[in-house]
């Protein structure tokens, strides 16, 4: 006969945080959200800590290169998804690492021959005014010259005008060669009155442009999170198929952590994808696993060598896998199981491993609550899906702007390897669905007003670090009614809408 549990499973919506004593130094200002994303031993430093504790879900509709950048820019990391060619994800984790901190690859190129209603379509796809021209039309063509917005009149020249008789040419650009430092790169443009900087090597290649408003940005970003050699850090997902080929094309294209993208990691198949990473690479190579929902799960992943182990089954927006397999857990509870037996695993080992908590989020509060019980960070997809900088599209629906966002088991990603049982190389049933989401704006506006919310709820704790509440903090759990007294009661609500 099964075992069974018989206390309910709970959702991160049934728990409300007590306040605590807040001294006048609990102020959001001082608070810090610096937090580990992969083990280290006891009084050791972990060899990446990020700056606040988000990171996007391994997801084609949520994780690209320009998320990844936006969001080491705010101090978290993305994990580009793996559902791709290993040619393809190893070029968008380089394209985001050779982003360097100002160091652009170029987007927009084209060739000589090409003509002024390639430009114009070109800009109506980027949104970018500077276009090189190439000998090939790639980024890493030789250089030819630049068009930018002040190079054409739409108005008074033929959509057929070649490129070559109106674009800047090479001879005329104030250029520099690879090895030239940011500051050296802002020095130039600024002597020279210059918007953009070609980076060239020393056959005329292009390397990278160096923008003048970038300068202004990293002014903006203090909490960007950069590897030593100050490229953003960046993630990728793997499966527990290809990752013989994979890891190795990912680590040449400079990627800091992988993650194992599984809905389920309680398996042999985690046990034998990180045993590989350990004999090829030992420790250089950080590996997250997942996804558990108790104890004993993660003490598996543990032993087995995890940088860190995600906890959630079922409980995204867009996954349907308790519905369709009758597996999974309520997110609460779960994490509070296994953020316990991290506790316990470190006060037996003395290897700190650190908590994922994906799936549940669906208010800001929420992310709040799950460090409280214990979570070292947050991934999101749904969160981040709604914003520019991820790779779907934006539709309007009634006047209304969404983005596309679905799930990797349903039947439009067929990320079969995420499901993988060992059988045949398919998916034979969704677990995800197709929808849409709300359209919000920038991702750098959004995670600024998160984060505010997660800092003056912190301090109401009287906490001003993440372990700080983890220890201070106190939770109680909300009866249906109080759910609903949480909220705009017993009022008639002015519509927002109509106020001027």
């Amino acid at each position: 006969m099964a075992k069974f549990i018989n206390e309910p499973s709970h959702t991160f919506n049934e728990y409300l945080l007590i306040p605590g004593y807040s001294s006048s130094e609990c102020i959001p200002a001082n608070v810090s959200l610096k937090t580990p994303l992969v083990k280290y031993k006891k009084g050791e430093t972990p060899a990446i800590t990020m700056n606040i504790p988000m990171v996007s879900a391994i997801m084609q509709s949520v994780s690209g290169d320009k998320l990844a950048v936006a969001l080491a820019k705010e101090g978290g990391v993305s994990f580009i998804y793996g559902s791709q060619t290993i040619e393809d994800q190893a070029a968008m984790v380089k394209r985001a690492k050779d982003h360097k901190a100002g160091f652009v690859s170029s987007d927009s190129n084209v060739r000589p021959d090409a003509t002024l209603a390639d430009i114009i379509a070109l800009k109506e796809k980027t949104g970018h005014s500077t276009v090189a021209v190439t000998d090939d039309g790639t980024s890493e063509g030789k250089l030819l010259g630049i068009v930018t917005g002040r190079d054409y009149r739409v108005s008074r020249m033929s959509v057929d005008t070649k490129v070559e008789t109106f674009m800047t040419p090479f001879d005329q650009l104030v250029v520099a060669k690879e090895g030239t430092t940011l500051k050296e790169a802002n020095d130039i443009i600024w002597d020279h009155k210059l918007n953009s900087l070609p980076i060239i090597d020393d056959e005329q290649r292009l390397r990278y442009f160096v923008f003048r408003k970038d300068y202004t940005s990293h002014k903006k970003n203090p909490n960007e999170l950069l590897d030593s050699n100050k490229r953003y850090v960046v993630g990728a997902g793997i499966n527990t198929r290809d990752y013989a080929e994979r890891i190795p094309a990912l680590v040449e294209a400079g990627v800091d952590v992988v993650c194992i993208d599984s809905s389920e990691g309680f398996s042999e198949w985690q046990q034998r994808t990180i045993a590989w990473v350990r004999e090829h690479y030992g420790d250089s190579v950080k590996i997250g696993a997942g996804n558990v929902v108790d104890a004993a799960g993660f003490r598996f992943l543990a032993d087995c060598g995890a940088d860190f182990i995600k906890v959630g089954i079922g409980g995204g927006s867009i996954c349907i896998t308790r519905e369709t397999k009758g597996i999974g857990r309520g997110q609460a509870t779960a994490l509070i199981e296994v953020c316990a037996e991290r506790d316990k695993y470190f006060e037996e080992t003395g290897v700190y491993v650190p908590v994922c908590s994906d799936g549940g989020i669906v208010y800001d509060h929420h992310i709040t609550l799950s460090l409280a019980m214990g979570a070292d960070f947050v991934m999101l997809g749904r969160y981040f899906a709604r914003f520019d900088e991820s790779p779907s599209n934006k539709v309007s629906i009634g006047g209304t702007y969404y983005k596309e966002y679905w799930g990797e088991g349903s039947a439009r990603a067929r990320n079969w390897q995420r499901y993988d049982l060992g059988g045949d190389k398919k998916l034979s049933f969704e677990e995800g669905v197709d929808s849409y989401v709300p359209y919000a704006g920038s991702l750098k506006d959004n995670v600024a007003m998160t984060l505010a919310k997660v800092k003056s709820t912190m301090c109401n704790c009287g906490a001003l670090t993440i372990p700080e509440l983890q220890e201070k903090a106190t939770l109680t759990l909300v009866s249906a009614t109080s759910i609903v007294e949480g909220g705009a009661h017993d009022v008639i609500q002015k519509d927002k809408t109509s106020l001027k």
